[in-house]
């Protein structure tokens, strides 16, 4: 397999993979409806920094530890579950208790695009899920007597590229919908539905296998 018959391919199993509803679609569209373009824009960034971070980690053989090793997928599956079910719980709180939060005012960066860039980052890397998508598949696209590291990169890079233009038109599409919808009980009704999400991808994580 050549280099460009393995990006394209690779592309085309990444672009399916992107566009499938999951974790990280749910944090972006929370963010661009309920808080603002630059926080959901952030999110896009942590999660799509994760991706390079599983790139370089398979292409490096690090990840592989997540199939050769029981105990550590476990632990990091585990981690995953707690932070996603904390998360979730904890907007399900705020939701419940009524004390939404509001979009910033614009102007300088606020801490939470911060914030909300570790949201992301964090959501990426502790889903072992991704880790071992990444470690299966990546060896199937490395043409012979390439560099493992510098291609693994570069498939990262083509999976980042499809992921910043869906979560762009995912953005666009809930901002201009978030005009209407950043009233305080619509905002606690989607934190609500995102925290019940969050809390059902944290079980899911804890109770399945490696399948």
């Amino acid at each position: 397999m050549t280099l460009e018959a393995a990006v394209l391919t690779f592309a085309v199993v990444a672009a399916v993979l992107t566009v499938t509803p999951g974790l990280d679609t749910a944090l972006v569209l929370r963010a661009a409806l309920t808080r603002s373009r630059r926080e959901a824009a952030a999110t896009s960034a942590g999660i799509v920094a994760g991706l390079f971070v599983w790139g370089a980690a398979a292409a490096a053989g690090i990840s592989a530890l997540l199939i050769a090793s029981e105990v550590a997928y476990d632990v990091l599956r585990y981690a995953g579950a707690a932070y996603l079910v904390w998360f979730g719980v904890r907007l399900l709180v705020r939701a419940l208790g009524g004390a939404a939060e509001t979009a910033p005012a614009t102007g300088a960066v606020p801490t939470s695009v911060w914030r909300a860039a570790r949201t992301g980052l964090a959501a990426n890397l502790l889903n072992p899920k991704v880790g071992v998508f990444y470690v299966a598949l990546l060896p199937q696209f490395l043409p012979s007597g390439s560099d493992p590291l510098l291609v693994g990169l570069l498939l990262a890079g083509v999976h980042a590229v499809l992921s910043i233009v869906w979560f762009t038109l995912l953005i666009s599409l809930a901002t201009l919908a978030g005009r209407w919808l950043r009233r305080p009980a619509t905002v606690r009704a989607i934190d609500a539905v995102t925290g019940v999400m969050l809390v059902g991808f944290g079980a899911r994580l804890a109770l399945s296998g490696r399948g």
